[in-house]
């Protein structure tokens, strides 16, 4: 009897146990975020980025196809105008040009066989021993062998021609940007092989964001004291269709031999105060890309909304945005990724 009340006491204890080992259900709180007032922008001045770049860049390749032989230049090296760059397995080519030479003198020679014939038969057909329809046809050989004789002489110099595009020669002064050709590979005609930009001038690439006018005149900063001028001298005449951005070219007024090719420069834009209205001044932070275009988190009545933006402009710690916000409103500063619309959230001490 003992045997059989033991183990229901044991049982009792472990369904007891259990039953204190749930712990009560609640309701999880709502996370803590920080936010920022929107402020409303007063500044008409428009903060980019831009690229140096040189006024000509020229890509690089064969006129006629082959395997190159030999490479004598890496990319940023300076080059002068009419050094040789890279060299083609001319074989085939001296080959072409021999053929079209023989060509030429198989020409040579039918017109030589035909003019004779001309003048024989002209002297009999003044003795009347032959027909002036037969010396008409002796006329039509000679122009025909005039023909050939033309053409193979056009052969010869394109042949010759392709002879000297197997080297090829740097267009100006400059210096390659970029180089990838390599000794034993096999290119097609007009395959670009190299990158140069040409000496001389330099621009600044500047994308501006759509619905923006890039302005005549802007600066660019360079280290910490040098300052230099911008003048625009090209605007793309579409949006890209990709980054919806319009791309503007300046020219730096200023030495050329002071911008590194490829450097990223600070440009400042002066903008009219009309464009500024309607503008307001967020942290990078705040921004929240999710392939629907950028918005921002706004809080209302302790939950988030997603509010859709323009960026106008950004800078290293804010940026400019259009949209229908107000200043004062207290938009979500960090964290965006994680926030979903309508949810609860906690703001921290302001």
């Amino acid at each position: 009897m003992r045997l059989f009340v033991l183990p229901l006491i044991l049982g009792a204890f472990v369904l007891s146990g259990c039953e204190r080992s749930v712990p009560p259900v609640q309701d999880k709180a709502p996370p803590f975020v920080k936010t920022v007032a929107v402020t409303a922008s007063t500044e008409g001045q428009l903060g980019l980025s831009g690229t140096v770049r040189a006024r000509v860049e020229t890509p690089l390749a064969f006129q006629v196809g082959g395997r190159i032989a030999e490479r004598r230049v890496d990319a940023g090296q300076q080059v002068a105008a009419g050094q040789v760059l890279f060299e083609l397995d001319k074989r085939d080519l001296e080959q072409g040009a021999r053929a079209a030479e023989a060509d030429l003198a198989a020409a040579d020679a039918a017109l030589a066989t035909a003019v004779a014939d001309l003048a024989r038969n002209r002297q009999l057909q003044e003795q009347s021993f032959t027909s002036a329809q037969a010396l008409e046809r002796f006329e039509l050989a000679r122009r025909e062998a005039q023909t050939r004789r033309d053409a193979a002489a056009a052969r010869l110099a394109q042949a010759r021609n392709a002879l000297g595009y197997g080297r090829l020669l740097a267009p100006a002064d400059g210096v390659l940007i970029d180089v990838t050709g390599e000794p034993g590979q096999v290119v097609a005609p007009g395959q670009a092989v190299a990158m140069l930009a040409q000496a001389g001038e330099r621009e600044l690439e500047v994308y501006f964001p759509e619905g923006a006018q890039p302005p005549q005149d802007g600066e660019a900063t360079l280290g910490e004291d040098v300052t230099l001028a911008l003048r625009l001298r090209e605007t793309a005449g579409a949006v890209d269709r990709q980054g919806r951005t319009l791309r503007a070219r300046y020219t730096v007024l200023g030495p050329p031999d002071a911008l590194v090719l490829g450097a990223v420069l600070r440009a400042r834009f002066d903008t009219p105060l009309a464009e500024a209205e309607g503008e307001f001044v967020v942290p990078l932070g705040a921004l929240n890309d999710r392939g629907q275009g950028p918005r921002v988190w706004r809080l209302r009545d302790g939950r988030v909304e997603a509010v859709a933006v323009t960026v106008v402009g950004t800078d290293g710690e804010a940026a400019r945005v259009r949209g229908p916000l107000a200043a004062g409103d207290r938009v979500v500063a960090l964290g965006t990724h994680l926030l979903v619309e309508d949810m609860a959230v906690r703001e921290l001490g302001r």
